[in-house]
């Protein structure tokens, strides 16, 4: 009787066991499929820049700096692909700096406004911009689980022995970024 009772016990605690693992990986896979849509879109977002760039660099020759600085942020963000979150973080928050800056920059251009491969770029990277705010969402709340069942009693004992680390988060690191827009609705100007 006592070996059914050591036995049933040892049954549960392995299937217990085998379950929190199998959470685990769950979970470590979403985050990493979460990751991947991150990256689809930055990709989308990589290439469509430079068509941009293109696009306003005739009109635009006062203005050939920002347009340095977009390229230049451009190939720093796709140069720390795959080194991290945190660094690739930085450099998609600069990069998104430096297109509002181009919008900006486009709306003073009323030639370039009226072009419309101009407008569908500006559409397409408005649209990539939202996917990828997002997918960002997405993989920071796949991620915060995973995190979460890792801490959480008794998966905790489990993900420490088994080499499972935390996800990081993708944060801004910009203060500008965290800043309200302005909005201006006075039509009497």
């Amino acid at each position: 009787m006592v070996i059914w009772i050591v036995l049933g016990i040892v049954v549960v605690i392995a299937l217990a066991g085998i379950g929190t693992y199998n959470g685990l990986i769950s979970l470590k896979n979403q985050t990493l499929n979460a990751w991947n849509q991150i990256d689809i879109q930055l990709k989308r977002r990589h290439d469509l820049i430079p068509n941009l760039v293109e696009t306003v660099k005739g009109v635009m020759k006062f203005e050939q700096t920002t347009l340095t600085q977009v390229i230049e942020a451009r190939n720093r963000a796709v140069s720390v692909q795959g080194q991290g979150v945190a660094q690739q973080a930085v450099q998609e928050n600069a990069l998104s700096s430096t297109l509002r800056q181009l919008f900006a920059l486009v709306e003073n251009y009323p030639n370039l406004k009226s072009n419309e491969n101009v407008s569908k770029l500006q559409e397409e990277l408005s649209s990539t911009e939202n996917k990828i705010s997002f997918a960002r969402q997405f993989y920071n709340d796949i991620a915060t689980q995973f995190n979460i069942s890792q801490q959480t009693f008794p998966t905790n004992m489990i993900a420490a022995n088994l080499g499972f680390k935390p996800a990081e988060l993708f944060v801004i690191t910009d203060p500008s970024e965290k800043e309200v827009p302005k909005v201006d609705l006075n039509l009497n100007k």
